[in-house]
């Protein structure tokens, strides 16, 4: 499954090297790391929430996922300080690149009427964030198996200093951007 990260290094680097003009290689934005989050405020009443969650995100990413917990106390949200609020996985190397070839050429087509992603979604440095509905558009997830559709935060960090170069970068993994 290393043939993104091959794909890279053959066909992307030297096409974003022309591009943008860079004088260097180690100029060429690369893909750094990628987030993925699942906020689950229902976990405050069902401690099982927790895990079940961890058990869909550690088959979608084939990594273990750690628990984020809450820093504040808010009585609002009826929340304490320590409580379990949501589960994330930073991948890595090649988990990162099997994930993301996964993401856009398997998960993203099954999605209902998919017409692509936003290119509104860069956050002004090169990073790219986006977000999925429901846990089962990707083909780890059986449908009988989960008690309840979750969606997920996803974020793909990169050394891209403008979010041109990121958008070309991630265009050129793959992304499928709304034309």
């Amino acid at each position: 499954m290393a043939r993104l990260k091959d794909y890279y290094v053959s066909d992307v680097a030297p096409a974003l090297m022309k591009k943008f003009g860079y004088k260097s290689v180690m100029q060429i934005p690369k893909l750094e790391k990628v987030v993925i989050n699942v906020g689950a405020g229902e976990a405050k009443d069902n401690a099982k929430v927790i895990d079940a969650i961890m058990t869909d995100l550690a088959a979608i990413t084939g990594q273990k996922p750690i628990v984020c917990r809450a820093k504040k106390s808010v009585a609002n949200f009826k929340l304490r300080e320590g409580m379990p609020i949501g589960v994330k996985v930073t991948l890595r190397a090649e988990k990162m690149y099997e994930f993301v070839d996964k993401l856009f050429n398997v998960a993203f087509p099954r999605v209902r009427d998919f017409r692509g992603i936003s290119a509104n979604s860069f956050d002004g440095k090169g990073n790219y964030s986006t977000g999925i509905k429901e846990q089962l558009i990707f083909p780890e997830i059986e449908y009988d198996k989960i008690d309840k559709v979750r969606g997920m935060d996803i974020n793909f960090i990169t050394t891209a200093n403008t979010d041109e170069e990121a958008r070309e970068l991630l265009s050129l993994l793959g992304a499928p951007f709304i034309k």
